[in-house]
């Protein structure tokens, strides 16, 4: 079998690599060798490649396109060109779904326990911000675009704040769907738990904790990646959780990540990550050889 490790371009063959890229290049390396082992050719690809012709793999693994809700319209073109050409993991019904962080409400709906979600659709404008936190009963909340990632335009906002970042929520709300969701302390405390979730089964978790008066934990903002021991709360919510969004999307789920935040009543789920997570092979690497086997299996 041929399998495509679908990147963004700038992770193809980059040019004296930070840190942060080395680990892209090292988790893809563990991929290439637990596919080498299993009797499969790989090849690293940009989806953006116009030159690639996708119908020549088996399968289109999806990897770290950290660029796409960057490029969400060229990134959806390209999801509708290639549905049905080729086999592509996670489905692209999956990707699709995912995309937009409005599925959350969908998990909440449906019993799994997840940080209370406010949608405000773009160009709803008329409420202020202070309207909406009092109308909620939040004290301080965080603000985040539907379709986003590595921390893009979110901030953290007390009530008393509220006043003077309303032009910033105006101009966010005016220009695109907005999350607004009551600020979790545990980040602060705790971390983020992150479950690496390989054919429905948690296979390892890490702990990500922001620097210093940072309260996104993300690479890109300083923060830090540790070893964790997942909890049997914390296992059985991330598999529920993927259970669930596999029977709403109707579709496969190979591979998730699951970042949850503890909370008074239990963790609860802040996003699930289907198209392109860090899976941290290098705190496990026989993750990496149990998500070969689950592509392959899917032949």
């Amino acid at each position: 079998m041929r399998i495509a490790l679908v990147n963004d371009e700038r992770w193809i063959e980059p040019i004296d690599p930070s840190a942060y890229v080395r680990n892209i290049l090292d988790e893809d390396a563990e991929l290439e060798r637990a596919f080498e082992a299993a009797g499969a050719a790989t090849r690293r690809v940009a989806w953006s490649d116009p030159a690639v012709d996708w119908t020549a793999f088996d399968a289109l693994l999806i990897r770290q396109t950290w660029d796409y809700f960057e490029r969400y319209g060229e990134f959806t073109a390209w999801l509708d060109r290639i549905d049905g050409a080729a086999r592509v993991i996670n489905p692209v019904d999956v990707i699709r779904w995912n995309a937009d962080k409005r599925y959350l409400v969908e998990l909440a709906d449906a019993g799994v326990a997840t940080v209370p979600t406010r949608v405000v659709a773009r160009g709803e404008t008329a409420a202020s911000l202070a309207d909406r936190m009092d109308a909620k009963g939040w004290d301080e909340v965080v603000i985040k675009p539907a379709v986003s990632g590595a921390g893009r335009e979110t901030y953290r906002i007390a009530r008393a704040q509220a006043g003077d970042r309303e032009a910033l929520w105006q101009r966010l709300v005016a220009a695109e769907d907005m999350l607004l969701q009551p600020f979790a302390p545990a980040i602060l405390a705790s971390g983020e738990v992150s479950l690496v979730v390989i054919d429905g089964e948690a296979t390892h978790a890490v702990r990500k904790i922001a620097a210093p008066g940072e309260f996104r934990v993300q690479d890109d903002h300083g923060g830090t990646v540790h070893p964790h021991v997942p909890t049997d709360d914390e296992r059985l919510l991330a598999e529920r959780a993927i259970r669930r969004a596999a029977e709403t999307t109707g579709a496969d789920i190979a591979y998730a990540r699951v970042d949850l935040v503890d909370a008074p009543g239990g963790p609860q789920v802040m996003e699930l990550e289907l198209i392109e997570p860090e899976l941290f092979f290098r705190h496990h690497p026989p993750a990496a050889d149990a998500l070969a086997s689950a592509v392959l299996r899917r032949d």
